[in-house]
C-alpha cells in the first residue's frame, strides 16, 4: 500500500498509517445523497469496500458487500425484488441481511438460508445516507447523533456533495486550516475581511475539539469544531451580512467520506436558523443568488487539494496555525491503534484451523 496521492508502488508504510489512508472504521459515514438512490441498485466504494445500495417497497434503504456468493458478480448490475437484489447473472437472489433467499437454477440448493454476504446498518438523515462502518470487534453500530444543525426543527439545510481526487485526510486537513480563508478564499462573498495574520488556540469541547483565532470571531473562517458522536463531522459558521437574507451566520456542517486511497467524497450541509416565513426567504435566496458562490469556494478548496505536490503530508514545515490539525491527526491515530490492537486481540482469542 502506498501513501496518499503517490504513483509509487514501492513505498512502505507502517500499518496504522495504512489503516488511516484508507480510512477510520467504526464510524457512521454519508454514502450517497438520498436522492441517488432510487429504484435500481447502485454500485459504490467507500472505505475501499465495494457495496450495493436499493431500497425496499416501502422505501427503506439496504446496503449490502456488492458480490454475489456464486461466482462474485456485482450485485448492482441485478434487479431490486424489493427485500432482497437479484445477481444479474444467474438470478440469484439476496436479501438485505446477506442471506440467500432463492437460487432459481436449480432444487434444494444448499447456498439457500446461507447469510455469506456482509451487510451494513443503515439510516438515513438530512438528504444523505449513512452506513456504519464496524470491523469484526465492532459489528454492533454504535447510536448515530447527528449535529443539532441535521435534526434539530429550527434550522433550514441544503446538501452540497462532491467527488475530490484527494485522501480524505487532505479534506479533513484543510477544514482544519481556518487561516486559509483570508487567503485563498479572499476574493469570495464571505471571506474578505479579517486580519491575514492571527494566533490560535485549541480547546477541548463536550464532543470533540474547537480550533480557533484569538482574538477575532464572527468575521471570516474564525473558528471550526470537529466532533465524535457515533460520526466524525466538522462545524464552521461563516459571518453572513444582512444583504444575504435572514438567519444570523451562515452554518457548515462537513464529513470527508474516504473512498479509497486517493479518493474522497465532501458532503458539506449549508444551514440557517430560520423558520416560518425567513426559512422560505433563505431557501429562495440560496437558490437564486448565494449557490453559485458556495460552489466556487468550494472548487478552490478542491483545485488547491488535488493539485497537492505528491506525498505532500509527508514533507511538511507546520507552524502554530497548524496546532489543531496536528491534534486531530493525534486524534486519529490513537483511534487507528485502539482499533488495530482490538482486531489483534480478537484474534488471539479466536482458535486456529487447518493444523495437523
Amino acid at each position: 500500500m502506498t501513501s496518499p496521492n503517490t504513483n509509487n508502488a514501492n513505498v512502505e508504510i507502517e500499518p496504522v498509517q495504512a489503516y488511516l489512508d484508507r480510512g477510520l472504521r467504526n464510524y457512521w459515514y454519508p454514502v450517497a445523497p438520498s436522492w441517488q438512490v432510487a429504484n435500481a441498485p447502485i454500485g459504490l466504494t467507500r472505505l475501499g469496500d465495494q457495496i450495493v445500495l436499493w431500497r425496499d417497497n416501502v422505501g427503506h434503504i439496504h446496503a449490502l458487500e456488492d458480490r454475489c456468493p456464486h461466482r462474485g458478480a456485482r450485485l448492482s448490475l441485478g434487479w431490486n425484488l424489493g427485500g432482497s437484489v437479484a445477481c444479474w447473472y444467474h438470478g440469484i437472489e439476496v436479501d438485505g441481511s446477506g442471506t440467500v433467499q432463492k437460487v432459481p437454477a436449480v432444487s434444494a440448493c444448499p447456498l439457500e438460508g446461507q447469510t455469506c454476504v456482509k451487510s451494513y446498518p443503515a439510516q438515513e438523515h438530512a438528504g444523505a445516507i449513512f452506513l456504519w462502518f464496524g470491523d469484526d470487534a465492532n459489528k454492533e453500530p454504535a447510536p448515530l447523533q447527528l449535529p443539532e444543525e441535521l435534526v434539530g426543527e429550527e434550522y433550514a439545510s441544503f446538501l452540497c456533495m462532491s467527488n475530490w481526487k484527494c485522501n480524505y485526510q487532505y479534506a479533513i486537513d484543510n477544514v482544519m486550516d481556518p487561516m486559509h480563508g483570508a487567503y485563498l478564499h479572499a476574493t469570495s462573498h464571505s471571506m474578505a475581511d479579517g486580519d491575514k495574520q492571527a494566533d490560535m488556540r485549541v480547546r477541548k469541547t463536550d464532543t470533540g475539539l474547537m480550533f480557533e483565532k484569538v482574538g477575532q470571531r464572527d468575521v471570516n473562517f474564525d473558528w471550526v469544531e470537529i466532533g465524535e458522536t457515533g460520526c466524525l463531522w466538522m462545524r464552521l459558521a461563516i459571518p453572513y451580512k444582512k444583504k444575504f437574507g435572514p438567519g444570523g451566520n451562515f452554518g457548515i456542517i462537513g464529513f470527508a467520506v474516504p473512498v479509497d486511497d486517493n479518493h474522497c467524497q465532501v458532503y458539506f450541509w449549508r444551514t440557517r436558523k430560520v423558520s416560518g416565513w425567513q426559512r422560505d426567504a433563505w431557501k429562495f435566496m440560496y437558490r437564486n443568488r448565494l449557490e453559485g458562490l458556495h460552489w466556487a469556494v468550494l472548487e478552490q478548496d478542491r483545485y488547491v487539494l488535488e493539485s497537492m505536490a505528491p506525498n505532500a503530508r509527508d514533507h511538511e514545515f507546520l507552524y502554530q496555525h497548524d496546532v489543531g490539525m496536528t491534534r486531530v491527526r493525534r486524534l486519529f491515530k490513537q483511534r487507528a491503534q485502539q482499533h488495530l490492537a482490538a482486531l489483534d486481540a480478537l484474534k488471539a482469542q479466536q482458535p486456529e484451523h487447518g493444523h495437523a
